[in-house]
């Protein structure tokens, strides 16, 4: 027991060690809101291609169903991995230099089509008549879209949507697989250089403690959402 505790729970090493993972964990931070940032528009107007109406949009629509099923299905090592065989081809400006990029990119392309159904579950769940509503008053589809379905769509995603970015937040330390050096990465260097594992308990610490709080303001915006709907009810 004594040596379980110290390979894992070292207070020495865990002291020394908060510095080294602390650098790669801004690495995981930065990598975090620039993947939010652009995940957001991008798959609403993925979810919002996927709704459009008539036989001209068709292809459109296909091509966004496509995207979804082919991202949500593969997982985000593999996509890693792929988009790093374009980098090393020296492909859509990709190289060895932009590692960066190169995990933005794979986040990016994996997050976007789960977002997408998101929103595309919290368009569907407004009622169509709010739709047939707007279109009766001279507003076109996608003004429809813009004013009355897409402000009440949103706000009864944002809990699942903080919820996949709780998801996006962990999983930007696979991106240790291409070579970036973020924050497991850096343990695994500590615990190679000081031959103790310590480190590894202290990047765990470090996304718990990211992780908590966007847990509990999901957890805040589902009970105020189910007053509001209770106090709808009486």
């Amino acid at each position: 027991m004594g040596q379980f505790l110290h390979e894992f729970f070292s207070p020495l090493d865990f002291i020394r060690a908060v510095p080294q993972v602390w650098n790669g964990f801004i690495f995981n931070i930065k990598l975090m809101l620039a993947a939010e940032a652009l995940v957001l528009p991008l798959a609403l107007a993925v979810a919002i291609v996927r709704g459009l109406p008539g036989r001209a949009a068709a292809p459109l629509r296909g091509a966004a169903i496509v995207y979804t099923d082919f991202f949500r299905g593969t997982p985000l090592i593999l996509v890693l991995l792929l988009v790093q065989g374009f980098a090393q081809l020296n492909y859509f400006g990709l190289s060895a230099e932009t590692l960066f990029r190169t995990g933005l990119i794979a986040l990016v392309l994996v997050y976007t089509a789960y977002v997408t159904e998101v929103y595309r579950a919290g368009i569907e769940s407004v009622h169509p008549s709010q739709r047939m509503a707007a279109r009766s008053l001279g507003l076109s589809y996608m003004q429809a879209m813009r004013f009355v379905v897409l402000p009440q769509a949103i706000r009864r995603v944002i809990p699942p949507l903080l919820n996949d970015f709780i998801g996006l937040q962990k999983d930007t330390a696979l991106v240790t697989f291409i070579g970036l050096t973020e924050a497991a990465a850096q343990a695994g260097l500590y615990s190679n250089d000081f031959a103790n594992d310590t480190a590894y308990i202290v990047a765990a610490v470090f996304f718990i403690f990211l992780t908590i709080p966007l847990a509990r303001f999901t957890d805040h915006i589902i009970r105020q959402r189910e007053r509001r709907e209770r106090a709808q009810a009486v």
